[in-house]
C-alpha cells in the first residue's frame, strides 16, 4: 500500500516539475532568443509573462471545475493542452524564424491554458490522497520540492538543450508532459465521491462564507506565496542577464550558476516539508524566519557587485524561500474543507502565478533605472512579507468563529 502511494505522490509530484520546467527551462535562453527572433528584452520577457497571465486567469475557473468533476478528469486534458502549446511554439521558432514571435506567444497561450488546470491542482489533490493532515504536510512538502527541483534542474537543462538548438526546449515540454500524464493515468486512483457537488450558487456562497470567516490568515498567505514566486523569478531574470553581459558566463556553464541559489530552495522544501508535520504555529514561524533570511539576502543583494557576495546572498535567499513555501501550501491545504478546497488553493495558485508573470518585466524596468532600484524594491516587499506573518492564526480564527478544526480525509 505504501508503495503504491509513494507512486501515485511521485506521479503526481511530476506535474509541478514539468510545468517547472515549461517555464522556466526559457530564463537561460532568453539572450539567445532576443538576438535570434531581434526581439528587446522587454519582449523577450513577455514568453513568460503570456503564459502565466493566461494561467491566473483560468485558474479559479479550474479550481471549480476539479471541486465539481474531479482532480484527475482536470489535469489529463491540461497536459494534453499545454503539450500542443509547447508543440506550437516549438514550430514557430523552429521554421518562421524572424515572424516566429507572435506564434510563439500563442503556444504559451495554450500552454498558460494547460498550466492552469494541471499544477495548481496538485495541492488539492494531494489532500484528497492522504488521511492524517502529517501524511497531507509530507505528502505537500514533496511537491513544493519537485516544484523547486524543477527550478534548480531549469536552468541547466534549458542551457544544454539550446546548445544543440536554441529552440529546443521548447520542443522538450511537450514529452515531458506526456510522461507525466502516462504517470497519471497508470498510477493515481482517485476514489469516485459519493456526495453529488453543490450548485453553483451554493458554492460560490460557501466559497463567500470562507473568506468572511478565515480572510485575514488566508489574504496573508496569499500574500506571501506571491511574493515568494516574484522574487524568484526576479531574481533569475536579473542572474540571467547580468551572467552573460557583466561576468562572460553563458551556456550550461550559466545554467549551472543559476541553480545554485536555486539547490537552495529545493533543500530547504525539502527539509520544510518533511519537518512541519500537523503544527500550524510552527508553520507559521518557519515561514516568519524565512522571510527574515530573505530580506536579508536581497537587502545585500542592493550593495555588492562581486559574484560570489551575489551567489551566496542568493543561496540565504534561496533557503528563506523554500522553507516559507512548504508551509505557506499546508496552511491553505488543511485548513480548508475538501469540498472548497480546489477554489481556495486555485486563489493562491493564481497569486503565485502573478508572481511569475509581474517579475520578468518589473525587473526589466528597474534594472533599467539601478540595480539598487530593483533589490531595495524587492527588500521592502520583503519586509511586508514578515509582517504579514503576524496575520496568520488559522486554528484561532477557527475558534473565534466557533467552528472546529476541518478534518482532512
Amino acid at each position: 500500500m505504501k508503495s503504491k502511494k509513494g507512486l501515485a505522490l511521485a506521479a503526481v509530484a511530476s506535474i509541478p516539475l514539468v510545468m517547472t520546467l515549461g517555464n522556466s527551462m526559457l530564463i537561460p535562453v532568453l539572450p539567445t532568443m532576443e538576438k535570434a527572433l531581434g526581439i528587446t528584452a522587454f519582449q523577450s520577457s513577455l514568453i513568460l509573462t503570456v503564459y502565466s497571465i493566461v494561467a491566473i486567469l483560468l485558474i479559479p475557473v479550474a479550481g471549480y471545475m476539479s471541486d465539481r468533476w474531479g482532480r484527475k478528469k482536470i489535469i489529463i486534458p491540461s497536459l494534453i493542452i499545454a503539450g500542443i502549446g509547447g508543440i506550437i511554439s516549438g514550430y514557430a521558432a523552429w521554421k518562421l524564424h524572424d515572424a516566429a514571435f507572435p506564434i510563439i506567444l500563442v503556444g504559451r497561450f495554450f500552454q498558460g491554458v494547460g498550466a492552469a488546470g494541471a499544477a495548481p491542482i496538485v495541492l488539492p489533490l494531494v489532500g484528497d490522497m492522504f488521511d492524517s493532515e502529517e501524511e497531507v504536510s509530507s505528502g505537500l512538502g514533496t511537491v513544493e520540492t519537485s516544484n523547486t527541483f524543477g527550478k534548480v534542474l531549469s536552468p541547466i537543462l534549458g542551457a544544454a538543450l539550446a546548445t544543440v538548438f536554441w529552440f529546443f526546449p521548447f520542443w522538450a515540454f511537450p514529452v515531458f508532459c506526456l510522461i507525466s500524464i502516462i504517470a497519471m493515468m497508470v498510477f493515481v486512483k482517485v476514489p469516485p465521491s459519493n456526495e453529488s457537488p453543490p450548485p453553483l450558487k451554493e458554492y460560490i456562497k460557501s466559497i463567500k462564507a470562507i473568506f468572511k470567516r478565515e480572510g485575514r490568515w488566508l489574504t496573508a498567505v496569499f500574500f506571501i506565496g506571491g511574493l515568494c514566486i516574484f522574487v524568484i523569478f526576479g531574481v533569475l531574470f536579473y542572474l540571467s542577464t547580468i551572467l552573460e553581459e557583466r561576468y562572460q558566463i553563458a551556456g550550461v556553464q550559466k545554467g549551472f550558476v543559476l541553480a545554485i541559489p536555486l539547490m537552495a530552495l529545493c533543500a530547504a522544501s525539502y527539509f520544510a516539508g518533511r519537518h512541519i508535520k500537523e503544527s500550524k504555529p510552527l508553520m507559521k514561524w518557519v515561514t516568519f524566519v524565512g522571510l527574515l533570511l530573505l530580506t536579508a539576502g536581497v537587502s545585500v543583494l542592493a550593495f555588492v557587485q562581486g559574484l560570489y557576495i551575489l551567489l551566496t546572498a542568493l543561496f540565504i535567499s534561496g533557503i528563506g524561500i523554500g522553507a516559507a513555501l512548504p508551509c505557506l501550501d499546508a496552511l491553505i491545504t488543511e485548513g480548508i474543507e475538501k469540498e472548497q478546497r480546489g477554489i481556495i488553493t486555485a486563489v493562491y495558485s493564481s497569486i503565485r502565478f502573478i508572481g511569475v508573470a509581474a517579475a520578468p518585466p518589473l525587473a526589466a524596468i528597474l534594472m533599467e533605472i539601478s540595480q539598487k532600484s530593483l533589490f531595495f524594491t524587492l527588500a521592502g516587499m520583503s519586509f511586508v512579507g514578515i509582517c504579514c506573518t503576524l496575520f496568520i492564526h488559522p486554528e484561532q480564527e477557527q475558534r473565534e468563529k466557533g467552528r472546529p478544526k476541518p478534518n482532512t480525509i
